[in-house]
């Protein structure tokens, strides 16, 4: 039995229906924490809620769009109306589905992706905030990216998936300091390629072995390895850590 170091903490973790976002949803179950499970497709989120319910734990599927604040503030209204409250807000939707360069990027493609993985995140903890400020406690972690950090030679990255996750990691300091005083963490959790089933659509196999190949690991990192970071930041442990970007990507950046 793992220890129980979110025992009836209530987490929302958006993009939970695959990959990274699915794999913290699971741990979060497993350390015992109730967890809504929050994904634009609804047969992926009732899967995984299903799988965390089979194995024990406490689950709730929420379909919704985390570009659009009238979804987030109704799937919040829907958690804290389940559980009472939210504790915890895991940050993961993001990705891109192509990599062109700027001369190719159209108007609605730059709108598109820096919603998906900069707005989303501004949207929901927003919604979440009052509730955290009120009970003076909570742990707000988003998915950032080596791509808002630096460029990569080996894995030439997206424009607008780049600025949006450098926004975020901005955005995440100036939000830990806003809301430190009433005893939020938010932190940035920035995996090196991974792999998951978003990145092998986008990137071809011989891409992810030479992204493996130049890295002092050898490797890709593992959903898993980024949902072990989050469960920290957002663990009692973590509670002086707040505004910082926490690297897990098998040393690509130091």
């Amino acid at each position: 039995m793992p220890l129980q170091t979110h025992a009836d903490a209530v987490a929302i973790v958006t993009a939970a229906g695959q990959g990274i976002g699915e794999s913290i949803a699971r741990r979060f179950a497993k350390a015992g924490a109730r967890v809504a499970v929050v994904d634009v497709d609804g047969t992926k989120a009732r899967r995984v809620a299903a799988d965390i319910e089979g194995e024990g734990g406490a689950a709730l599927a929420l379909p919704a769009d985390v570009t659009s604040s009238s979804q987030i503030d109704a799937m919040v209204r829907t958690v804290a109306g389940q559980w009472g409250r939210v504790d915890i807000l895991v940050n993961g939707a993001g990705g891109f589905d192509r990599l062109t360069p700027i001369t190719g990027i159209t108007d609605e493609e730059w709108t598109r992706v820096i919603n998906l993985n900069l707005t989303s995140a501004f949207l929901c903890a927003r919604a979440v905030a009052a509730g955290m400020m009120e009970r003076k406690r909570g742990r707000i972690v988003s998915i950032a990216s080596g791509a808002g950090i630096a460029p990569n030679p080996y894995a030439p990255s997206y424009l607008p998936y780049g600025a949006a996750k450098a926004g975020l990691i901005g955005f995440t300091k100036l939000l830990a300091r806003d809301l430190g005083p009433y005893g939020i963490t938010v932190n940035t959790v920035s995996p090196g390629t991974t792999a998951t089933p978003r990145v092998k659509a986008v990137r071809d196999e011989a891409s992810l072995k030479n992204i493996a190949a130049q890295n002092p690991m050898r490797c890709l990192v593992e959903p898993e390895d980024a949902a072990a970071a989050v469960l920290f930041l957002a663990s009692p442990e973590a509670r002086y850590i707040t505004g910082v970007n926490l690297n897990v990507n098998a040393g690509n950046l130091m």
